[in-house]
């Protein structure tokens, strides 16, 4: 009884991992590209390429709190201080 209730258990826990297994086809139907749809594709990629150039670059910081900061204060975040074993700082 304990083996046939074992199997059960390992059935019913490996049916979610066999669901997710993809479904692969080691033989595909390669399918060529007519020359229509070839052209197409170029005149995509050089509308994409055309429309990067035309991003500009960004010169400035994207530093949002930037402004709320003094100019004396550097940006480097501070240095953490040291931890007892219990996880509580010392004072």
């Amino acid at each position: 009884m304990r083996i046939l209730s074992a199997a059960a258990v390992m059935v019913l826990l490996m049916a979610p991992a066999y669901a997710q297994m993809p479904n692969v086809n080691l033989i595909p139907e390669v399918a060529s590209k007519t020359p229509e749809e070839r052209e197409q594709e170029a005149t995509q990629q050089k509308a994409y390429r055309e429309s990067l150039k035309k991003i500009p670059d960004a010169k400035v910081s994207s530093d949002p709190w930037g402004n709320v900061r003094n100019v004396d204060t550097p940006k480097t975040s501070a240095q953490p201080k040291p931890r007892t074993k219990t996880g509580s700082t010392i004072n």
